[in-house]
């Protein structure tokens, strides 16, 4: 399975899933059609299906160009309907789908969006804007309950190896922030730097892992002692993770 990131709009990501055997390909969140198309024709690749995440515009405004264009199944959460352009196949959490010749698993994983899900693969998560690197979606739908929920008991199971592609290239914005809650951790200060100069070379920054994010993903690092005085520094009550990542969220809202 080849993974090839394709930046869309200001700062998204599509990503298009390629069977190098077979020259199938999936595309995950078309935020737009045009860089989708070119990479297709780039790479030699035929369309095969649509994968969304959630339904907001900037993940899913290629979806209909797409599918007329290649007649192919747009695949996207069950609670999406009516609101996920194009959607033809909707999910729900457990299922399983198979597409550019690889199986994933779908994980529901609300917070950002009520409907937000993810694709499993074998090795590989895509996670739209519930996890991003050293980060996460803003609440917009979801509750903080299910956020810490889809974030450390839903995508937190998975393999430590995991390769984790995530929605926009905002990763240096969320590791500076990681260092103000957690201005101790030496990972975090040492990733940041590392994905300062992959953007200088016009690198994505893309993806992380599932091991790293435990290391410096504040949101996933709501038992550090650090964040926690630092959250209680505000909030003296704020002793369980819920509340504690809820203040968190907060600050980065803030930033």
């Amino acid at each position: 399975m080849r993974v090839i990131p394709i930046p869309c709009l200001s700062d998204n990501y599509a990503y298009l899933i390629v069977d190098d055997a077979t020259r199938e390909a999936a595309v995950v969140d078309a935020s737009e059609a045009s860089p989708v198309r070119e990479v297709l024709a780039r790479e030699k690749v035929r369309l095969g299906a649509i994968l969304s995440t959630h339904h907001h515009f900037d993940h899913v405004g290629g979806n209909e160009d797409l599918a007329k264009a290649f007649r192919v199944p747009v695949y996207g959460g069950e609670q999406d309907k009516g609101r996920l352009p194009g959607l033809t196949n909707p999910l729900a959490h457990g299922d399983t789908i198979t597409v550019a010749g690889e199986e994933a698993r779908v994980l529901h994983i609300p917070g950002h969006t009520l409907g937000h899900i993810a694709y499993a693969f074998a090795g590989h998560v895509f996670t739209g804007d519930t996890l991003f690197f050293a980060g996460c979606g803003r609440l917009f739908e979801g509750t903080p309950e299910m956020m810490v929920e889809s974030l450390t008991k839903i995508l937190g199971s998975l393999p430590d190896n995991t390769r984790v592609y995530c929605g926009h290239e905002y990763t240096a914005k969320n590791l500076e922030f990681a260092l103000t809650v957690e201005p101790g951790n030496a990972k975090a200060r040492e990733t940041l730097e590392a994905v300062r100069a992959k953007r200088k070379r016009g690198e994505p920054s893309v993806p992380s892992t599932m091991s790293l994010e435990k290391a410096v993903n504040p949101f996933l690092r709501t038992m550090s002692p650090e964040i926690r005085s630092k959250v209680q520094a505000q909030d003296p009550a704020a002793t369980d993770l819920v509340r504690i990542f809820a203040r968190v969220r907060e600050m980065k809202d803030n930033f």
